[in-house]
């Protein structure tokens, strides 16, 4: 089967290195950035990096060239079939809010980041050529420079969606079809449902306190006398603006520092390793000297054999160790990302309010009763929030490594053409702490089983 090899234009003998710049030469010409006007890049994009992973490794290439391609659809999918949207709405947990958010920033803004590593390995890859043009680097350069004001569009888009969602969530309201107590007590059940969640909490009483002062802020300046409620209610909302931006920086500078301090961890496991090794090596010189040529012979064999054991177990162990030491960052990744959450919700939804309450298309009446509606639906939201159990970070490292897992197989599942319901999604991350935890337990007993010694009997 030539298929990959000729996606790849190459020889069947080609290189590793041969393969990887062709690659990235073919990648340049469909890539979905580059080809804006075809709808199938995406699909060609994706063959082709299918074509990459099975043809850059030796085994995978190896089961090719005597197998042909893989029965099973997604055995080749790789990074660039991760979604992040999906991704981080499976770790989050936003579909129940999604209508209020839209798209949280840092799903979008991984997603921008994937793109723009995908060009500068293009570009680095285009480097290696001999005819290259130079032109086509600031091509490059010009293209990531203008993602910034994709993004900027991407989340104008998003305030207005939401802005949209929001007022006909509010209409039963404004016409009148419902009272203000059937709206309330609406709004209040379906903030105990969206508290179900692992971060529900979270959401409620991010999305509660931005929409109820947006709304104090517009009813104070239209009622108050001489919108002396309005000022209040935007002091406030500075004030809360400050305290998510500090609150940025320091968890970043604790999620920093607990990735550097696993990192020296793990180095310095690495390093004992290195220099028991050494040891040892120094040891068996010395005792070599003694010994006759024979003799060397057959215990160089034999100790070989358990060198490589020694070694795998050395690997498994500080692999073991690298995912520990992993772990114990994973509550402070968790902090910041919510961190920054926070202060994602709160911009979009400053913009989104201030589209609906100046909106010139509608009367300053039918606005008035839009900022009424939107401060019942943040006062609920704010008030159920705070009483939740899931408003708090503190999220056990098993459901976060859970979520995580079940996150990228939905990403896969997404890339293949399979989706899975969001109670499908739920019902495999309570499977996957249910399994981790079973495991955890058998490998406690099974340590302490093996720690415990024999009792002679009486």
């Amino acid at each position: 089967d030539r298929a990959y090899y000729d996606l790849l234009s190459v020889s069947t003998n080609a290189t590793a290195g041969e393969i990887k710049k062709a690659y990235y030469k073919e990648a340049r010409k469909v890539h979905p950035d580059k080809c804006p006007d075809d709808p199938e890049s995406a699909s060609k994009f994706q063959e082709l990096g299918a074509a990459y992973q099975t043809l850059s490794n030796e085994q995978s290439r190896a089961a090719y060239d005597k197998c042909g391609k893989p029965d099973s659809k997604g055995s080749n999918i790789g990074a660039d079939a991760i979604d992040p949207y999906v991704f981080f709405a499976v770790m989050f947990g936003s579909h129940l809010v999604e209508p209020y958010i839209g798209e949280l920033w840092i799903a979008s803004t991984a997603d921008t980041v994937m793109k723009d590593a995908n060009l500068v390995h293009m570009a680095q890859m285009e480097e290696m050529e001999v005819d290259a043009d130079p032109t086509k680097d600031v091509s490059e350069m010009a293209s990531r420079a203008n993602s910034s004001e994709e993004s900027k569009l991407k989340q104008r888009k998003r305030e207005v969606k939401c802005g949209m969602n929001l007022r006909d969530k509010i209409e039963t309201y404004i016409n009148g079809s419902i009272t203000k107590e059937e709206f309330t007590e609406n709004c209040r059940k379906e903030a105990e449902e969206i508290g179900k969640g692992t971060f529900g909490g979270l959401y409620l009483t991010a999305i509660g306190y931005a929409l109820e002062i947006e709304a104090d802020e517009f009813i104070g300046f239209q009622t108050s006398f001489m919108g002396i409620d309005g000022h209040t209610a935007k002091v406030r909302k500075k004030t809360n603006a400050i305290s998510n931006n500090v609150h940025v920086v320091n968890t970043g500078i604790k999620a920093f520092r607990a990735g550097r301090q696993a990192y020296k961890d793990v180095e310095s496991v690495a390093q004992l390793e290195k220099d028991s090794d050494s040891k040892d090596e120094t040891k068996k010189g010395i005792e070599a000297k003694d010994a006759n040529d024979s003799d060397v012979t057959e215990k160089t064999e034999e100790e070989l054999k358990k060198e490589l054991e020694g070694k795998k177990k050395r690997d498994e162990a500080q692999a073991l160790i690298a995912a520990e030491k992993l772990e114990e960052s994973l509550p402070v990744i968790i902090e910041l990302a919510w961190a920054i959450n926070n202060r994602d919700i709160s911009k979009t939804l400053k913009h989104t309010c201030n589209k609906l309450f100046t909106d010139a298309n509608v009367e300053m009446k039918v606005r008035y009763e839009r900022a009424e509606a939107v401060r019942i639906i943040g006062k609920q939201f704010y008030e159920v929030g705070k009483d939740s159990e899931s408003n708090t970070t503190t999220v056990e490292t098993g459901d976060i490594k859970a979520r995580a897992e079940v996150a990228v197989m939905r990403t896969m599942a997404k890339a293949q053409g399979q989706d899975m319901s969001e109670d499908d999604t739920e019902v495999m991350i309570n499977q996957a702490k249910t399994m981790a935890a079973a495991q955890k337990a058998a490998t406690a007993a099974a340590a302490a089983s093996a720690a415990t010694p024999l009792q002679p009997p009486s």
